[in-house]
């Protein structure tokens, strides 16, 4: 059967909610190793990255089976939060730090960063693993959000936005304890 959902037809699906079924999804990214269909959004990020993003050609792992992934010379196996003993959120505020003034952060790097979360994130969902994944992967993209706009380039994307993505950051964390909740209220409000 001839698939007919192209890269736009996976972006207009996107906020949909849908899934992109198996022949249609990702164009067979090397981390998207399992058989779960992913939702609409996810398959249009795993386009989006799949060609910045490589997988270990030595067969190493690290999630449920998802291969290592690199991008830009940061490897997830370098950023795993499920191998440290922190809780995710814990993890992620002190893995994903930013140095003062927030414009000299260096941007390209907490997006490799980011891209390796997001293709790991793919490559559980197409397995069905844990998507305790979630909380560092939003805490990243808030990141390159405050990043992007302490630079003078906030995102337009109202998905992109630092309040918006306050929200999947504390809603994906809610049973982080509220100190931790607090931290990143507080960097929300640090974007200079």
């Amino acid at each position: 059967m001839r698939s007919y959902c192209t890269p736009f037809l996976v972006s207009v699906l996107a906020g949909t909610g849908l899934t992109v079924p198996l022949s249609s999804r990702a164009g067979a990214a090397c981390f998207v190793v399992g058989d779960v269909a992913l939702p609409a959004e996810v398959a249009a990020t795993v386009t989006s990255i799949q060609n910045s993003v490589t997988c270990s050609t030595d067969g190493t792992t690290t999630i449920s089976g998802v291969p290592d992934v690199t991008s830009g010379g940061v490897s997830f196996s370098e950023v795993n939060f499920a191998a440290s003993t922190q809780t995710p959120l814990e993890f992620a505020l002190s893995e994903f730090a930013t140095s003062t003034p927030l414009a000299s952060n260096d941007l390209a790097k907490f997006q490799n960063e980011l891209n390796v979360y997001l293709a790991t994130e793919a490559g559980l969902r197409s397995v069905g693993g844990s998507l305790a994944i979630k909380v560092p992967k939003f805490f990243l993209e808030f990141q390159v959000s405050r990043i992007q706009t302490a630079q003078g380039n906030a995102p337009t994307d109202p998905a992109l936005t630092v309040e918006h993505l306050l929200g999947k950051v504390t809603t994906n964390a809610a049973g982080e304890s509220q100190s931790l909740l607090d931290q990143v209220t507080t960097l929300s409000t640090t974007l200079s």
